[in-house]
């Protein structure tokens, strides 16, 4: 599969792959710049999974997740999305806010700001790393901050991909400080490049 709305870029290719890995390592620098703390990157992860499977990664389509999500523009188009578990989400949160793990046990207007803070730096940093690279202007809309069942939230998005590929590429990422560690997954769904 080719990352069509990035131009060149194909997922397949390991030089590539490893492209969209310093990628999401670049937003996790702006993330513990964000945060004003010491986050590192433990571990990137990408595998291709079934477009029609992908609410299967968090539970199935009846699990709760927490996801935040920018749509992509520029010389492109596409839609990046960030899914966590709702515990990680939290701790996430206590993680940014500095507060203990476990303070955070719902998502009030507080924490939806938190991490749509999060989308919004992190949606920048993956995406100025790839234009930088790529030589192409991507630009990341404000981020929006649902939470809801995997198949509802992700459904209507994943309708759209459906439409032109039958497989994605999921980024899992571990990040964290030297005592705190929160994994979540990255999604990017380009749409075809209009002929």
């Amino acid at each position: 599969m080719t990352l069509e709305s990035v131009k060149g870029i194909d997922l397949g290719c390991d030089s590539n792959a490893e492209l969209i890995s310093s990628g999401v390592k670049s937003a996790v620098v702006g993330l513990s710049q964000m945060a004003g703390q010491d986050i590192k990157v433990i571990g990137v992860s990408i595998k291709k999974v079934p477009v029609k499977d992908i609410s299967d990664l968090f539970g199935g389509p009846e699990a709760l997740i927490i996801v935040v999500y920018l749509e992509i523009s520029g010389n492109s188009n596409g839609h990046m999305v960030l899914v966590y578990k709702p515990e990680v989400a939290f701790d996430l949160v206590d993680l940014l806010l500095g507060q203990p793990t476990g303070t955070t046990k719902e998502l009030s207007d507080m924490e939806r700001s938190a991490l749509g803070e999060v989308g919004n730096v992190m949606g920048s940093f993956f995406l100025n790393y790839l234009a930088d690279t790529t030589g192409q202007r991507l630009l990341p809309s404000p981020p929006a901050v649902m939470m809801d069942m995997a198949g509802a939230v992700l459904d209507a998005t994943l309708a759209n991909i459906l439409a032109y590929s039958d497989e994605t590429y999921a980024m899992e990422a571990m990040f964290g400080t030297s005592d705190r560690q929160v994994a979540g997954t990255f999604l990017v769904l380009p749409e075809p490049i209009q002929k």
